[in-house]
């Protein structure tokens, strides 16, 4: 029998390529072709006819699941640079149309998504509708490596060192922190409060992979696990809002999170005025980034009042 081309553009179709990775990535034919929206029969015979016509067993097959060989290893990760390429080949073809075309995919931080999102969306849908913009909530570490890895096309966080150097930044806003006390607290009569002073009385911090986590503790001049309070990690800043009104310590809110006056609560600007900027991010090289940076206008010119414009 002859030995087949090197390439044969019947046999490697983008269907056996995104076949090829989703069955990678599952390990299971039925959960590999719901991923891929076909029929496990289907996938099943297009992926073991794609090998009998190379020749090169991609996946071995027994009773734990589907696993790739030494070789299949090599394809499958071929096969995903060659859809990355493809994708790349579409949003390039796209960018000539403007200002946008198909989806916007955005990150945004947990501190960040439950307070800006609200004029963020309603600002982009009046000046671009029918934007699809697909939403993505994680830590900045998770949203950066979805930047970097082409899974995220935006990302909406606090700027912190290094950040103007690596990725293309659109600033909107500062957003100042303020100090959050129990309204009984003895510092809740002061006009504004020392931010190592919050460190004395019980600090209360989000969990681990929180950048602001890592902000308050540096302003604060706190410790890992260092004074009352500061062991306690919270998943929200709801939560930790919800713990120094009902007297559990005290913390710091950026503005856009202290929400609705709550009489249990005592919020107090900060000596010094400390805060943090949030901006759009994207990668420099992006075919679509001049369109990206038209977005910031119409976000800055909704921002309510609590911030400040970038």
């Amino acid at each position: 029998m002859a030995t087949p081309a090197l390439f044969d553009p019947r046999a490697t179709t983008i269907p056996v390529l995104r076949y090829l990775v989703a069955l990678a990535d599952h390990g299971h034919f039925g959960r590999a072709a719901a991923a891929a929206g076909v029929a496990q029969s289907t996938l099943s015979a297009v992926v073991a006819d794609w090998e009998q016509r190379l020749r090169c067993p991609v996946f071995t097959r027994d009773r734990r699941g589907v696993h790739p060989t030494p070789a299949g290893e090599r394809i499958i990760a071929a096969a995903r640079h060659a859809l990355a390429a493809l994708a790349e080949v579409e949003a390039v073809a796209g960018s000539a149309k403007p200002p946008f075309f198909g989806p916007v995919r955005l990150g945004v931080i947990p501190t960040v998504g439950p307070y800006a999102l609200p004029f963020v969306t309603s600002a982009l849908a009046e000046t671009f509708p029918g934007l699809e913009l697909p939403l993505r909530e994680a830590t900045t570490a998770e949203l950066l490596a979805a930047l970097e890895g082409g899974r995220l096309d935006l990302a909406l966080l606090a700027l912190l060192p290094g950040m103007e150097a690596r990725w293309a930044v659109a600033p909107l806003y500062h957003e100042p922190f303020l100090a959050a006390l129990p309204a009984r607290h003895p510092l809740a009569g002061e006009a504004e409060i020392q931010p190592e002073a919050l460190f004395d009385s019980g600090l209360l911090l989000l969990d681990e992979g929180h950048c602001l986590r890592e902000q308050a503790m540096s302003l604060c001049r706190a410790r890992p696990g260092a004074g009352t309070g500061a062991d306690f990690r919270a998943t929200s800043l709801e939560t930790l809002r919800q713990i120094v009104a009902a007297g559990g310590g005290t913390t710091l809110l950026p503005a856009l999170a202290v929400g609705e006056p709550d009489p249990r609560l005592a919020v107090r600007p900060l000596a010094g005025g400390p805060g943090r900027d949030i901006a759009l991010i994207w990668r420099r090289n992006d075919p679509r980034a001049a369109a990206y940076q038209q977005l910031a206008g119409p976000i800055r010119k909704r921002l309510p009042a609590a911030v400040r414009r970038a």
